[in-house]
């Protein structure tokens, strides 16, 4: 399994930062250890403020003890008032835990599928490469891909090429009549 730390360096080398602060346009982070600054009318605890204030809160209350991929994005007009900190934020786009709602580990491939998928949503990209090809998906293409794995595996196979890779010495053609004298 790669570590966080290679799984960010490959979303940067991958996906890019962003041009003007040089943060990764998408990141793998711990739940737990989020937090960002928002106006509040709420305590952790519960408890209704007379005020809303602005203070940091816990990012993800609702996800422990997980990984999040996260994208950099801009924050709407209408939502900067709640979000009074900063003009981009990164949001969660998946949280890493299994249909039993324990987590997983991120890997490579699936993080990358997701974000395949969130572009393709969005129209900048298709999905074209993870779909099947007929050779995958029909019985003919299925005949042929085995076709072409056989001929490419044991293409060569006839009984001059088999008697040289066994060194069994001189090639005898199947139709030759030793009874026969040669002049």
């Amino acid at each position: 399994m790669e570590t966080i730390e290679t799984l960010n360096k490959r979303l940067i080398e991958h996906f890019g930062t962003d041009v003007v602060l040089g943060l990764p346009i998408f990141r793998i982070v711990w739940a737990n250890e989020q937090t960002e600054i928002r106006l509040v009318d709420i305590t952790d605890s519960g408890i209704q403020l007379l005020e809303a204030t602005i203070m940091e809160v816990k990012k993800y209350p609702y996800l422990k003890d997980l990984y999040v991929l996260e994208r950099l994005v801009l924050i709407p007009d209408i939502d900067q008032p709640s979000l009074p900190a900063s003009k981009l934020s990164y949001e969660p786009i998946w949280a890493y835990r299994g249909p039993d709602g324990l987590p997983i580990a991120p890997i490579w491939n699936a993080t990358k599928f997701i974000i395949d998928t969130l572009y393709a949503a969005l129209g900048k990209s298709t999905l074209k490469k993870y779909v099947d090809s007929e050779k995958n998906t029909t019985a003919e293409g299925k005949e042929q891909r085995i076709k072409e794995i056989s001929d490419e595996l044991f293409g060569d196979e006839t009984e001059t090429g088999d008697a040289l890779r066994y060194r069994e010495g001189i090639v005898v053609p199947s139709n030759y009549d030793s009874d026969k004298k040669v002049h």
